[in-house]
């Protein structure tokens, strides 16, 4: 800035010659100078003032749109921010074939203490028990008022349940939000689901990882971001398997079973769309597995899959389709059936006397075991082993759930002619409900292998073939005989013909000492419809005991039976099967014209 001099020379030299006095041109500049100064404080003074205008109407309009927003969104709880990571708790859903829901998230709390935080401890105890009534609240006092920092109260929590804890007013109760892996239908298809439970957590998430079932086997697969949460399509049907545990929980009861399996199967695609273990338990809230007692007696264990038991008669109609596919025997071929059939010390009955001899056919509709004894002795010990082996009967099944991969059928460990003629009507071999299911699919769609699976597919199987179409036709005809003629009378369902085969094995005790007198498993294998197979529907019975006569009665034809017949009554219309009704006598009518 350049300054005005007070004095200017040539002014004062104009003055002097006029004869003014200089000292007034000294003080007009100098008030000039205050007035420009003075107009150039104001002018700045004027701006800052527009400038810190701008700024508080602009901070004005900020927060009252704030607090608009504020006043129209949901109240939450503040959260502290945290890393995640290293914790992922996303877990894609889990459906049945038609896309309802099997397993799904959802969002809750947990809660945990820092008792160093606490106001009144005891206070806090004695209401949290009240909440929580499986809390122990000496356990409870005794680490609020130790040393401990922190403690988990609850890893789950509901609304409800939050809210009480919330009203409880303490500091020292804190709640972290997570997710939960939620199963909607409760106990239906839990040993399918298996469960979930937390992994890596911390206080603000936790990691779901699966811990049975097929939470389990795709445990990798759930949780793979890569997946983009698309679900796991299962194979089984929401629907039927309701209808299904229904009737066999029912059926249990009413037979006085301790247990119960049941396995629906697709005989083309290899599809389980039904798969029942009874007793069974919620997997929103899985119990813990028993450390005493035998296995089978926890509803943890999967009798459909785990349950390694001799299936009785229920064999005999491979060792007739072996027959026929050898060429060892027709349909018609008589077998010699007069016994006992002894071999060595050990003597082989039949339980009722069905005379010297009968038609194979006759052997599987009257489930006789000399006859079918007679039959594998022709067939021997090595080719009996080939074709159950084909079968499936040596090695685990292949469905996708993680108990399945270490159930390994029992066999015996010296194979001897004996025991070639007990296995031929299912004793001395001990295989599970899973892999009778599968054997008898192969005679269903025509004698090709096909593999169980918990996964929707789209197309049938191109299995391995193990007998021939005209075999498995012969095997089909018998099966149905063994419904119209024999031991499973109670299994035929109007309008769905049913084949099957019934099979009644003592059960082994616990402690390998023989066989008990007076407990039975009572299963019965199952075909439907007949004459166009497509499902097998395998009912298992463990120990049961039918009372409605003047005796009890334990046979498979009395218990597994009905209760199967009921099943397929059920959910034969559901799987979308029209019933074959055969049309009836018409009246006779004349046509007559005028």
């Amino acid at each position: 800035m350049i300054r005005k001099p007070l004095r200017p020379l040539a002014s004062i030299l104009r003055a002097r010659d006029k004869g003014e006095n200089p000292d007034v041109i000294e003080r007009e500049n100098i008030r000039q100078r205050h007035e420009e100064m003075r107009d150039t404080g104001r002018a700045r003074a004027e701006g800052r003032l527009f400038i810190m205008a701008i700024l508080f109407f602009g901070a004005f309009i900020t927060v009252g749109a704030r607090m608009g927003i504020v006043s129209y969104s949901e109240a939450v709880e503040p959260r502290t921010s945290y890393s995640v990571s290293k914790i992922v708790a996303q877990r894609a859903d889990i459906v049945d074939r038609k896309g309802r829901i099997l397993a799904t998230n959802l969002e809750t709390n947990s809660l945990y203490a820092q008792p160093h935080h606490m106001i009144d401890k005891e206070r806090v105890a004695t209401e949290l028990v009240a909440i929580f009534p499986e809390l122990d609240e000496g356990r409870l006092k005794k680490d609020f008022t130790g040393s401990r920092k922190f403690l988990w109260i609850k890893k789950k929590l509901s609304p409800e349940q939050k809210q009480a804890v919330h009203d409880i007013g303490d500091p020292g109760l804190q709640f972290g939000a997570r997710e939960m892996r939620l199963y909607p239908n409760g106990k239906l298809a839990a040993h399918v689901l298996g469960g979930a439970s937390f992994g890596k957590e911390d206080v603000h998430a936790a990691e779901v990882i699966g811990v049975a079932g097929v939470e389990k086997q795709f445990d990798a697969e759930l949780r793979d971001p890569a997946n983009g949460g698309k679900a796991l399509t299962l194979s089984l049907d929401l629907t039927v398997q309701t209808a299904a545990e229904r009737v066999l929980h029912g059926g249990m009861k009413l037979m006085n079973a301790k247990g119960a399996a049941a396995v629906l199967m697709d005989v083309h695609t290899g599809e389980l769309i039904s798969l029942i273990s009874l007793p069974d338990f919620d997997p929103n809230d899985r119990p813990r597995p028993k450390i005493k007692g035998h296995a089978s007696d926890s509803p943890l264990f999967n009798r459909a899959v785990q349950g390694l038991y001799e299936l009785g008669s229920t064999f005999k109609i491979f060792t007739a389709a072996q027959a026929m596919e050898l060429g060892l025997a027709s349909p018609s071929t008589l077998i010699k059936t007069s016994g006992p059939l002894r071999w060595g010390k050990f003597k082989i009955r039949d339980f009722h006397y069905y005379g010297s001899e009968l038609s194979l056919t006759k052997v599987i509709v009257k489930s006789s075991n000399i006859g079918t004894a007679r039959m594998a002795q022709v067939i021997g010990a090595k080719r009996q082993q080939d074709f159950l082996r084909d079968l499936g009967f040596f090695d685990p099944t292949s469905v996708e759930v993680v108990e399945a991969s270490g159930i390994q059928p029992l066999l015996p460990s010296n194979w001897s002619e004996l025991s070639t003629m007990t296995i031929s009507y299912g004793h001395g071999l001990s295989a599970s409900p899973l892999h009778l299911a599968a054997g008898y699919a192969t005679i269903a769609n025509g004698g090709t292998r096909v593999l169980p699976t918990l996964l929707k597919r789209e197309t049938a199987q191109e299995g391995r073939r193990v007998m021939s179409q005209t075999s498995a036709e012969q095997a089909r005809i018998m099966l149905r005989k063994v419904v119209t003629e024999g031991t499973a009378s109670f299994g035929e369902v109007p309008g769905y013909a049913v084949g099957g085969k019934t099979g009644t094995a003592d059960k082994p005790k616990e402690n390998g000492g023989g066989y008990y007198d007076d407990r039975v498993i009572a299963t019965f294998a199952s075909i439907f419809p007949i004459h166009a197979p497509r499902y097998v529907l395998v009912v298992s019975l463990d120990e049961p005991i039918e009372t409605s006569g003047p005796e009890p009665r334990r046979t498979a034809g009395w218990t597994a039976v009905p209760v199967a017949a009921e099943i397929i009554t059920r959910v034969a219309p559901l799987l979308g099967l029209r019933p074959d009704v055969e049309p009836g006598h018409l009246a006779d009518i004349t046509l007559t014209s005028n």
